[in-house]
């Protein structure tokens, strides 16, 4: 069983920035696309950015410009730099398998952004 574990999430202002960061079972190092989701209240996670083992980078259009996906294989983590943050980027936000290409394995625990002045 894989497990993955997320952190950095906390309350900031609108505009603001923050860093998540998720480490990754080893099982996944290297090889697989991986992404960050976000889930809102009452609605299934959302993809909102994946990264290749080739560091090919992929974001959907609400966050493109914005976040940006990392990752480290020797420390087997991936980042979400996430700036000028805007309240509809509230979340809790998980990693994962990146769906497109994979089945997902089962949820960390998450990290909860919060956007609000």
């Amino acid at each position: 069983q894989v497990h993955f574990v997320e952190s950095g999430g906390s309350l900031v202002q609108p505009g603001g920035f923050l860093r998540l960061s998720c480490t990754v079972p080893e099982v996944m190092r290297n090889r697989y696309y991986l992404a960050w989701y976000r889930q809102t209240p009452g609605n299934e996670p959302e993809m909102v950015a994946s990264i290749s083992g080739g560091d090919v980078t992929y974001y959907e259009d609400p966050v493109k410009g914005r976040f940006t996906i990392s990752r480290d294989d020797a420390k087997n983590t991936i980042d979400l730099q996430m700036n000028d943050l805007k309240p509809e980027d509230t979340a809790v936000y998980y990693c994962n398998a990146d769906q497109r290409y994979y089945p997902l394995h089962t949820w960390g625990r998450g990290t909860q952004v919060t956007v609000s002045s």
